[in-house]
């Protein structure tokens, strides 16, 4: 089973909208198709910023948010990171190349390309939503 990092911009986007990560989500996460891995501080984040206030213009997100992260609390893996990094000019996304060094993370999914600007990370694919679902999904 693949093991997979969900950045928390994808998160988002999966609330917001049924494009990609909407499709990841909802029809691969939910579904058990991929080990959805975290740590606590990814989890700290997906919490912190799915409960920012401009997300209120969205019908119903804050409720759909609350749903995804008892999901998300029931299934994923977490792991505790061993290594401190400092590759990425955004700091805290290097908790997410933290993490996955430490569970051999088969895919990061992210819509950040302004910061994960390299293909991969040791063994772990860095690959958008859209690339994710047309190329990589487990069939």
């Amino acid at each position: 089973m693949q093991r997979m990092i969900i950045d928390t911009n994808v998160i988002v986007s999966s609330l917001i909208q049924r494009d990609y990560p909407y499709l990841i989500i909802n029809e691969l996460f939910i579904e058990q198709r991929f080990q959805l891995c975290i740590s606590d501080e990814l989890e700290a984040e997906y919490y912190e910023v799915l409960a920012r206030p401009k997300f209120s213009r969205f019908l119903g997100f804050f409720n759909r948010a609350e749903a995804l992260l008892a999901e998300i609390e029931s299934k994923v893996t977490k792991y505790t990171p061993k290594i401190t990094l400092d590759l990425i000019s955004d700091a805290d996304d290097n908790m997410i190349l933290e993490l996955a060094d430490e569970c051999v993370a088969d895919f990061v999914i992210t819509g950040n390309s302004n910061d994960f600007t390299f293909p991969e990370y040791k063994q772990t694919k860095i690959v958008s939503p859209k690339e994710y679902w047309e190329l990589h999904q487990p069939r």
